[in-house]
């Protein structure tokens, strides 16, 4: 008698409609759940009336996972130059004109030291790409920001909608933030769901805004995690929402951490989890 892995792998093995089999002349494509697949679209839709409750909790079960995994890192990553991770305090990096790149202030500030000492030289350049920066009286800074937003960086893309942001141009900002948000920019991603929250530029969307925030948290982002953390409070969710804020204090956060310290006074938060966030949210911000 089969047993039930080896009852799901069979069904993997034939469309879940019509139950053709895959061969040479027919390749079967998943469903977004990876629970069956199809030979066809006719077949997938076919098949929706009878797997769509299936599917939909699957999604949702497979979104959580992913969702409520702990990031490695920050979304800001490691210092492209000591490959330390860095601090999502921005106080304690900065973001280079000439290359889009994030570097850490101690490196800045070797790097700073190291040319003064063996050149004698007052004009800095880059500590990573070793460029003079561009001037920003003469308009080198944007012209260089529209060059790498021509080579898809998604960072100078990013940097470019925040200021059409600050101008207060928000159809240009949405633009610029939608491209480094799809260009992989977690960033761009938090700020999408507070231009959708707001609806600066765009609609108000409370869908896309939780959206744009979840895909951020899931990059690292622990100010997006903080506020889905709040979000799921609102709807009484409070094991999703101590879930959040243990994740986002681990990265550093340090609203989160007062927000588990709050619930675990009032014993929504095990002894086990707050010694364990507390631990991880020092060593972050150290």
């Amino acid at each position: 008698m089969m047993s039930t892995e080896d009852e799901a792998a069979a069904d993997m093995m034939c469309c879940a409609s019509c139950g053709i089999a895959e061969n040479d002349d027919v390749k079967l494509k998943k469903c977004a759940c990876n629970l069956v697949r199809y030979c066809s679209v006719t077949c997938q839709r076919d098949h929706r009336s009878q797997h769509k409750k299936a599917c939909k909790k699957r999604v949702a079960e497979l979104r959580d996972e992913l969702l409520f995994t702990q990031p490695e890192s920050s979304h800001l990553g490691d210092c492209p130059i000591c490959f330390l991770p860095l601090s999502i305090d921005l106080r304690k990096s900065a973001l280079m004109s000439c290359c889009s790149k994030t570097v850490c202030c101690g490196c800045e500030m070797a790097s700073i030291l190291h040319q003064k000492v063996n050149s004698g030289n007052p004009e800095t350049k880059c500590p990573f790409c070793r460029k003079p920066p561009p001037c920003d009286l003469n308009g080198e800074v944007e012209l260089n920001t529209m060059k790498r937003i021509e080579a898809n960086d998604p960072a100078a893309t990013r940097q470019k909608g925040m200021k059409c942001y600050n101008k207060g141009e928000y159809e240009s900002a949405f633009t610029y933030l939608t491209k480094a948000a799809e260009l992989g920019d977690y960033e761009a991603h938090y700020h999408l769901s507070r231009m959708y929250r707001d609806g600066r530029g765009v609609e108000q969307d409370s869908k896309k805004e939780k959206y744009h925030l979840e895909e951020a948290a899931i990059g690292g982002h622990p100010s997006a995690r903080y506020t889905l953390g709040l979000y799921e409070a609102r709807q009484f969710r409070f094991d999703r929402a101590t879930k959040h804020w243990i994740i986002s204090a681990n990265l550093g956060c340090d609203e989160s951490m007062d927000m588990i310290r709050e619930f675990y006074s009032k014993g929504a938060v095990s002894k086990e989890d707050f010694a364990a966030a507390l631990r991880a949210h020092q060593a972050a911000v150290e």
